[in-house]
Formats: C-alpha cells, sequence, structure tokens
C-alpha cells in the first residue's frame, strides 16, 4: 500500500506496510534518524513526532494514521538547530546522553505552541510521558521556562 505523507513540508509516498509504526518508516523508509526507538510501547517519550501539530508516540502509531497528514519530526522542527527550545537546551547544558532529548524538545515544542507560558505545573504534566535516564528534569524545566520567558517558579 502507498502511504502519503508530508514530513518536515515535504511530500513523501512510501510503499509500505500500512500497520508499519511510523517510527520505522521515518528512521529506516526515510532515513531521518533524530526520532529515537526507546521502548516501543508509548512509555517513554524517545519517539515524540508531530502529527498535524499534535504529539504522539511513533513506534505505536502505524503509518496509515499518517496518510494524508503532516509529521513534522526534530529534523523539521529546526534544520539548523536554531529552534528557540534547541538553542535553550544547549546553553542550559540540558543533556547528558541526549539520547531522549528530541522527544522531550518535540513534547515541549507541543507545549509552548498550545500554551505559551506554561506554569510550572503545566509542564510538569506535559513533560510526565517523557523520561530521562540522566534525570535533566530540572534541567528541562528550566529550559522551557526560558524559552517561555517566565522566570523559573513564577506561575
Amino acid at each position: 500500500m502507498s502511504v502519503r505523507i508530508r514530513v518536515n513540508g515535504v511530500e513523501k509516498t512510501l510503499d509500505v506496510d500500512p500497520e508499519m509504526p511510523l517510527l520505522w518508516a521515518i528512521r529506516d523508509v526515510l532515513g531521518l534518524t533524530g526520532t529515537k526507538y526507546g521502548c516501543g510501547e508509548a512509555l517513554c517519550g524517545a519517539c515524540t513526532v508531530h502529527l498535524d501539530g499534535q504529539v504522539v508516540r511513533a513506534c505505536v502509531t502505524p503509518v496509515r494514521r499518517a496518510d494524508g497528514h503532516s509529521v513534522t519530526t526534530i529534523e523539521g522542527l529546526s534544520p539548523d538547530g536554531s529552534h528557540p527550545l534547541q538553542r535553550a537546551w544547549v546553553e542550559l547544558g540540558v543533556p547528558q546522553c541526549g539520547y531522549c532529548q528530541a522527544g522531550q524538545i518535540m513534547t515541549a515544542a507541543a507545549l509552548l505552541k498550545a500554551k505559551p507560558k506554561p506554569s510550572d505545573d503545566e509542564i510538569e504534566q506535559s513533560m510526565a510521558g517523557n523520561l530521562c535516564r540522566c534525570g535533566t528534569y530540572s534541567r528541562i524545566r528550566a529550559a522551557i521556562r526560558k524559552v517561555s520567558g517566565m522566570p523559573e517558579g513564577e506561575q
């Protein structure tokens, strides 16, 4: 079956099994390896992408769900790494191993698009589904606050 999707602004037609997880279409078929495989069960958030602007876990989303829709991966957020979240991540030294960071950033980008000045509680709730084995949660929150223009702890 052919699946037509717009990935990072570019129309693509993929001849794949419609039940293939979107993650494998992104990584293996399209060669966009920024989106990571973590748990395969939508529990860790490493595979987070945007489907028509909404956060989805690509490891459990069949590629057929993206047919006729738009997918944004970490590569599409900003090809040169200049997105404000990416800059804040670097400035605040958020990543350690870095494995979860693409999913963290994609989740944070969706949050800030929906709520440009989230409270700490809203940040915690939104980011709760993204796990970081290195435990950089306080730096992740600080980077999101920096981009929102709100100092840490201000509601």
